[in-house]
């Protein structure tokens, strides 16, 4: 990745409904040289994808939390199990195995505390292998950064 890319990249973050050509203009290239660099970054995997951010809120989702979920054993076959049931709920946005006191970090995105509790007793608890959990329900989002930094390199 050169600092062109890199450039690119920073942009598309931004404003991912860019047109090509406006794009080539603020990074001084042909529409053809960046249609090229665009199609290679996604070709490598480097563009995932594009979407909207949506506001949260305004879709009645307005509750963040942050859950530790720990398992009743620890053994690749319920990894596996967890994993695949994670992805297919749709209230679960992000989910990370982590190295500590539990097992796995789980965000997800509620319409309320009501809602949160259904949640976590009628899904949250019901994954494969949920021994216990622990929620953090967030009172304040200091800072949501969607965007990746950008380095050549």
């Amino acid at each position: 990745m050169d600092a062109t890319d890199a450039k690119l990249l920073a942009i598309l973050q931004r404003d991912g409904r860019i047109s090509t050509v406006d794009l080539a203009e603020r990074l001084r290239l042909s529409p053809t040289a960046t249609g090229e660099r665009l199609k290679k970054l996604t070709r490598d995997g480097t563009i995932t994808g594009y979407g909207a951010r949506l506001d949260p809120h305004r879709l009645g989702l307005g509750l963040l939390v942050f859950v530790e979920v720990s398992l009743d054993k620890s053994s690749q076959d319920v990894f596996e199990q967890f994993a695949r049931a994670v992805r297919t709920t749709t209230e679960i946005l992000e989910c990370h195995m982590v190295a500590g006191g539990f097992d796995y970090l789980v965000k997800a995105r509620i319409p309320d505390m009501a809602a949160y509790r259904r949640f976590l007793g009628e899904v949250l608890l019901s994954l494969p292998g949920v021994k216990e959990t622990r929620t953090y329900a967030v009172m304040e989002e200091v800072k949501s950064e969607a965007a990746l930094p950008v380095r050549v390199g």
